[in-house]
């Protein structure tokens, strides 16, 4: 059982970052490496970031696979910047702002393979509950 600090957005960061890295386990390479831009952790420090994943990641891996995790300025980084222009594309279009449809046009048809979509039915379960509320 994960539990979610909602008070603190790095815990959060840190259980979505490690249900997205256990997609790629099992796994026979015996290298894995995480790159993520580097942010603030509100409630954590960048250390318990590692550590944290590194306990999850760990024991799925194969004995005497090395894992390394790095945060990385996006800024100085052009793979971690274009995985921010990616994130930031979709998130337009996701929440229907200006220019979200153009950007999610030329992306849908570049991306490969299925992912797990987190938080899927956030939105309509909010919608519906919101208009509960309102009766």
């Amino acid at each position: 059982m994960a539990y979610i600090f909602l008070d603190e957005s790095g815990h959060l960061y840190t259980q979505i970052i490690g249900e997205i890295l256990e997609m790629y386990t099992p796994t026979t390479d015996l290298d894995f490496r995480v790159f993520c831009d580097q942010r603030h952790l509100k409630g954590i420090t960048r250390a318990q970031f590692k550590e944290m994943l590194r306990t999850r990641l760990l024991p799925l891996l194969p004995k005497g696979a090395i894992l390394q995790i790095e945060m990385i300025d996006s800024t100085t980084n052009a793979n971690i910047q274009i995985a921010d222009w990616i994130t930031g594309a979709l998130a337009k279009y996701l929440e229907k702002q200006k220019w979200g449809e153009e950007y999610y046009s030329i992306l849908k048809n570049n991306i490969i393979g299925e992912g797990k979509e987190l938080f899927k039915d956030y939105w309509v379960e909010a919608k519906t509950n919101k208009k509960l509320e309102s009766k």
